[in-house]
């Protein structure tokens, strides 16, 4: 193990640290590729074991970590691990909606060369207008190599003029195929236009010749630097300003807590998880989201390694605990009556747990009590979230993963306002609030 690992385990990020930490982990991240290798690196820094899923695994206690396409797990299993030690698992997603390239991604269009796109989940689309954006994914090249790729800001989906549309300002319409094409450049001379490709943009900034890409998996990402900004905290801003907080704070605050706690958790009584898919925002139905088999896999050899049985497992599941992390909204002073009118978050006020009669998220009575656990253990504060009767909320991986293992599960996350958008928001103490909340997790005795 890195003679390095216990420093970086022993000494949490304070207050403003963690906000540039999450920053630069979040503009690290402009693709659920980038979010994935980046966590995997740095708990390989933090004396994790990256391994891969065509080999065989160790049985012995230690710090491991997995990625599978957008997808990273990692998990540590301390030296007095049974066969029947339970799971803390800290699930998230790593990825965000917005736009993904198209087959025949180049598109020449009245002397412009834009970007063919394809709505990815359900972005605010108008927010999508007039800022820089980049592109960021993943190549596949004949040699079989994946190369994570991406570029600075490139492209931009300009909003048509004022004097063009009197009447835009009574309501703004987008259609999804022609309003939304991201514009690069100008294609020029014929000859020009014919040499045109988006590709090839993607490729040269991963060093890649674009005549080897066979495949490719490439978004559209804000290409703006998160910042603070507010009146509060002397100027210093109590508020940030972010792409992809939704749901990257999430994936940060368990990879934090990890990193946190990695040297304690190795003479502790449980197996702490982050468990970060893919997809969410599609429904998680992919091998690398949280309906697919990823997690179960994992697990399986997991256990097998600790020469579990199947009742011995099924004993380890049923004192097991599922966080599922994913943001949510603090309440919008501009359309306060789309909110629940007793139950009002605000940022910088404690995480939320999530909670739904119709079960869109898992929590319960059991799962309330053991929150409620975590925030004392942790001393942070927190806040309860549910929806207006008359707006459905949505939902998260937390009962997909209930329902595949059975695992207790209670659904929480930091208030956002802006969700969806390219660019969100949310206060800077809730982001230390749900990284302790996530060490605790990890750590803290349970008596729920």
């Amino acid at each position: 193990m890195p003679e390095t690992s216990d420093t970086l385990t022993s000494s949490p990020l304070t207050g403003d640290e963690l906000i540039e930490d999450l920053a630069s982990y979040v503009s690290a991240s402009p693709s659920s590729y980038h979010a994935a290798s980046v966590a995997a690196q740095r708990l390989v820094e933090a004396g994790f074991t990256q391994l891969g899923e065509h080999q065989d695994w160790p049985v012995t206690p230690g710090r491991h970590v997995v990625v599978r396409d957008g997808a990273v797990l990692a998990w540590i299993i301390p030296q007095g691990a049974t066969a029947a030690t339970p799971l803390r698992i800290l699930g998230a997603h790593t990825d965000s909606p917005g736009f993904k390239l198209k087959p025949k991604s180049t598109v020449i269009s009245h002397g412009w060369v834009q970007a063919g796109v394809e709505v990815y989940g359900g972005p605010l689309l108008n927010s999508w207008l007039d800022r820089e954006l980049r592109l960021a994914g993943r190549l596949v090249t004949r040699d079989g190599a994946t190369h994570l790729a991406a570029t600075g800001p490139v492209a931009r989906i300009p909003q048509l003029a004022i004097h063009l549309d009197r009447k835009v300002n009574d309501g703004l319409t987008l259609g999804k195929q022609t309003h939304t094409a991201p514009i690069l450049g100008l294609a020029g001379s014929p000859e020009a236009a014919a040499e045109a490709d988006v590709l090839a943009v993607v490729a040269e900034a991963a060093g890649v010749d674009p005549e080897q890409v066979d495949g490719y998996d490439l978004v559209v990402a804000d290409a703006q630097a998160p910042a603070r900004f507010g009146a509060g905290r002397r100027g210093a801003g109590e508020f940030l300003a972010s792409g992809r907080l939704d749901n990257l704070s999430s994936v940060h605050a368990g990879l934090a807590a990890l990193e946190q706690i990695a040297a304690e958790a190795a003479d502790g009584a449980v197996i702490p998880m982050l468990a970060a898919f893919d997809h969410e925002e599609l429904g998680s139905a992919s091998r690398s989201g949280a309906a697919g088999p990823f997690l179960e896999e994992v697990l399986d050899r997991i256990y097998e390694g600790l020469g579990a049985t199947a009742g011995q497992r099924a004993q380890a599941f049923a004192a097991s605990w599922h966080l599922s992390s994913d943001a949510g909204h603090a309440v919008h002073p501009n359309y306060a009556e789309r909110h629940d009118p007793a139950n009002r978050p605000l940022p910088n006020a404690g995480p939320l747990l999530k909670i739904n009669a119709n079960q869109r998220y898992t929590t319960d009575a059991p799962g309330a009590a053991m929150w409620a656990q975590l925030c004392r253990a942790a001393g942070i504060p927190s806040q309860e979230f549910v929806s207006n009767n008359d707006i459905p909320c949505g939902s998260t991986i937390g009962p997909i993963t209930a329902t595949r293992l059975g695992i207790r599960t209670v659904d929480v996350g930091i208030p956002l306002l802006s969700m969806h958008s390219a660019r969100e928001m949310c206060g800077v103490d809730d982001v230390a609030h749900l990284r302790d909340a996530a060490a605790a997790f990890f750590t803290a005795e349970l008596t729920v």
